[in-house]
């Protein structure tokens, strides 16, 4: 059996014990691998791409239809060819995840708290539900009833949530700066009371025990199979945006110093950066738009965590990382 065979196997056991569910799947085939190539291509393209990951054709067809009612897909027919593309909405939507998913996982912290203030009086119950689900989806912690709290959030992120929802005379948002005579302790198990990092800590250490052996096999490949680079990398990031999106990044300062989860985005870091030029391949001999083949992939996907390109020739830098 060749060490592709292998790998190929090993991918597929991986696949058939992970819960994939098919909209999920695709949205985030569609931030890592379309996005970067324009975010538009044929359905008959993108079915034949994620059979090998357990979809049928009837699964991806229900899944783009639902996504496309959730206002994150937008049809195109052209002939008897339907072409999907992200909307605009779509679009913020993986903007706000690709800054958390592909950034350094380093953070250092100030002292500041952003504090989000939720006016229960002049606002629905429903409305307050959806609010404190959109900032729990940005990491933040619930400190009181409408009342949510993080020490490193996305501002921006934040603004766009308070606009989209026209909230902008009932959402209060402060910065709060810490009392560094009290020491980090205090903040510690606020954070402890606010999140459930215990969970989150066992789904990172269950991350590397299944990639671990993917980044070990692959390292020493002369030549990655493209399928198989595809199918890792798409793998790896649905995974780790699953957990990674629950993750309140918090700073180191106020996590135990044998936190997981720096460890699991150096692994996802280095092993993404092995899968993605045979994964790019893949990609463009699979997927076509209504143009013709995949346009290239916009300069952005190469400064995906912390650069993909190490040198002229192509060739994938690794930061060093104990596996």
């Amino acid at each position: 059996m060749t060490n592709n065979k292998k790998i190929q196997d090993a991918i597929f056991e991986l696949r058939d014990k992970t819960t994939l569910r098919a909209k999920s799947l695709l949205v985030t085939v569609y931030g890592d691998a379309i996005l970067p190539h324009g975010g538009s291509v044929w359905l008959g393209s993108l079915i034949n791409l994620v059979e090998p990951l357990g979809l049928s054709e009837r699964m991806v067809r229900t899944a783009v239809f639902r996504l496309s009612k959730d206002e994150w897909l937008a049809s195109n027919q052209i002939g008897r060819r339907s072409y999907y593309k992200l909307t605009e909405i779509g679009r913020r939507r993986f903007e706000t995840a690709h800054r958390r998913i592909y950034a350094s996982p380093h953070r250092t912290w100030n002292g500041e708290w952003l504090m989000v203030i939720v006016n229960k009086a002049n606002l629905s119950q429903d409305i307050r539900d959806a609010l404190r689900r959109e900032f729990q989806w940005l990491g933040f912690g619930t400190v009181a009833p409408n009342v949510f709290a993080h020490p490193a959030a996305d501002i921006r992120a934040v603004r766009q949530i308070i606009q989209d929802m026209d909230v902008t005379d009932d959402v209060v948002t402060m910065a709060a700066r810490a009392d560094r005579q009290s020491g980090n302790t205090p903040h510690r198990n606020m954070v402890h009371g606010s999140w459930d990092l215990e969970q989150l800590a066992d789904d990172y250490n269950n991350f590397l025990e299944a990639f671990r052996p993917f980044y070990h096999a692959l390292s020493s490949e002369g030549e990655i199979d493209p399928q198989n680079s595809f199918l890792v990398r798409t793998l790896l990031i649905h995974e780790y945006r699953r957990i990674m999106l629950r993750d309140p990044m918090l700073p180191d300062e106020l996590l135990h110093a044998d936190w997981p989860g720096s460890t699991a985005a150096t692994l996802c870091a280095n092993l993404y950066r092995l899968c993605a030029p045979s994964a790019e391949k893949h990609l463009e001999s699979l997927l076509e738009t209504a143009e013709g083949p995949l346009p290239d992939a916009s300069p952005y996907f190469y400064n995906r965590f912390g650069g993909l390109v190490g040198t002229e020739e192509g060739s994938l830098e690794t930061e060093s990382l104990t596996l």
